[in-house]
């Protein structure tokens, strides 16, 4: 039998592979071509013809129905790490799903199966690189003393800011110039999760009387706000200031010590 030829695979190889995959419990990159050519109800060797030689066709194929063949990370993680290097790149505005799919090297189709539309994406790719997750950690486990409260928040706020791709900056730009934006739905949907955490923060140490009875809002915006709007400011700085900018931890010692400072009882 002859080859298959450039650009086009036979239906029934596709689903084989993927019935032998699932039969197997593996990605179709890891069963064995026997495994197919059985699912296929052909031989080993017929099997090699009609993929001429290679099984990169096979593949190919596979991904192009919408199903990741494997032997790499999932669709999933490509699409997180390339959105984000989009994000950081060119920011919020072109980054569409088709876009992701040729920078994850996958087909639109497989997106639209693991993350269901361009908003799915956005916001799995936005619980990975903001905070939100640390201070939810956090929260759940949280220091006894104020100054370690306010010390770990900080360094959860540093982390994100500093994490490459660099999402959160971007976001902040697109917030900025686009307040009804892509980055102002996606912060909205995560506000309710970062104010509940740092809520249960603050208001475990304003009962235990560390902290003056100030408005929650309020007292979460002067813990949050100078960090933030340093961290945002900060490559600027560094490349105009140079050594004169004191380190990330030392800059979160003096903005908690002020903060602890301002609303002391």
């Amino acid at each position: 039998m002859e080859a298959v030829p450039s650009g086009f695979m036979d239906k029934s190889l596709v689903e084989a592979a993927l019935t032998a995959a699932e039969q197997h419990g593996k990605d179709v990159a890891e069963v064995p071509l026997s495994a197919i050519a059985a699912a296929a109800g052909i031989s080993r060797s017929t099997l090699l013809r009609r993929l001429g030689g290679s099984r990169a066709k096979l593949d190919e194929a596979v991904r192009q129905a919408g199903v990741d063949p494997g032997g790499r990370p999932p669709v999933r993680e490509r699409a997180i790490e390339a959105a984000a290097v989009l994000i950081a790149r060119d920011g919020l505005g072109p980054v569409t799903m088709e876009a992701v799919a040729v920078a994850a090297q996958c087909s639109p189709t497989s997106l639209h199966a693991v993350f269901g539309n361009r908003d799915g994406l956005l916001a799995t790719m936005f619980d990975r690189y903001v905070p939100v997750p640390d201070l939810e950690a956090l929260a759940a486990d949280p220091p006894e003393r104020i100054e370690d409260t306010v010390h770990a928040v900080y360094h959860a706020l540093a982390e994100a800011f500093a994490r490459e791709p660099r999402v959160l900056p971007a976001i902040f730009g697109d917030l900025f110039t686009r307040p009804n934006g892509t980055a102002a739905r996606m912060l909205k949907a995560n506000l309710p999760r970062m104010f509940a955490s740092l809520g249960a923060l603050l208001t475990a140490q304003v009962q235990a009387g560390r902290l003056r009875p100030l408005p929650l809002p309020l007292l979460i915006q002067l813990m949050i706000g100078p960090m933030a709007g340093h961290m945002l400011l900060r490559p600027v700085l560094q490349e105009s200031l140079g050594d004169v900018l004191p380190p990330v931890d030392e800059v979160a010692r003096a903005f908690a010590e002020a903060f602890i400072r301002a609303t002391a009882p």
